[in-house]
């Protein structure tokens, strides 16, 4: 248990990392809180540095979701306790102690925590998201779409165990989704595009 308690830490502390900030004001000298959609996430980084960038914060928000779950896993801990440090890191990512208990929108986070424990059905799921990208060209509703599945796509797997974390990472980023919800059904949400934005 004290073990958990320290990983769910180093999780919190990881997790509230802003690798979207870091790398737009290190290479781009932009602040994504200011620009674009005032997000610090992959996709804002991709419209005002470029894809490349964008990419790059993608990659590095899945590793601060990946690398404690793997170390509690290590641990041969519970699901329980596996999905509580899981569950730190992506808090860490939204509510982040870097950035005034502000942050992203837990999508790549929640990735990084689900695909060392359940590899398969989170493959599936972001299939399903990129396929939803690729034809409607709304990351927002993609992102939707993984969250939304994962539950599902666990149980028809039988990694049961892991559905409870799943349905949480759902409802915590259709939360912090709910302005890109309410753009959706209004018809004025912004459409992804590879061409880096005017700032």
């Amino acid at each position: 248990m004290l073990l958990i308690l320290v990983l769910s830490i180093l999780a919190y502390v990881l997790g509230s990392t802003p690798w979207g900030l870091i790398i737009s004001r290190a290479f781009c000298g932009i602040d994504p809180r200011t620009a674009g959609s005032h997000n610090t996430g992959a996709t804002n980084v991709s419209r005002l540095c470029g894809f490349g960038w964008g990419v790059f914060t993608l990659f590095c928000d899945i590793a601060k979701g990946m690398v404690p779950v793997i170390l509690a896993m290590l641990d041969s801990s519970s699901a329980a306790g596996i999905s509580i440090v899981a569950l730190s890191a992506v808090l860490g990512h939204v509510f982040s102690c870097f950035m005034g208990f502000r942050g992203g929108k837990a999508v790549a986070t929640s990735i990084g925590v689900c695909l060392p424990i359940a590899f398969v059905p989170t493959l599936i799921s972001c299939i399903l998201c990129l396929l939803v990208i690729w034809r409607t060209r709304f990351v927002s509703l993609g992102s939707l779409t993984l969250l939304g599945s994962l539950p599902v796509v666990l149980i028809l797997c039988g990694a049961f165990e892991w559905v409870p974390l799943a349905l949480c990472l759902f409802v915590l980023v259709a939360y912090r989704h709910r302005e890109n919800i309410a753009r959706l059904r209004a018809g004025k949400e912004n459409r992804f595009s590879l061409s880096r934005s005017k700032h």
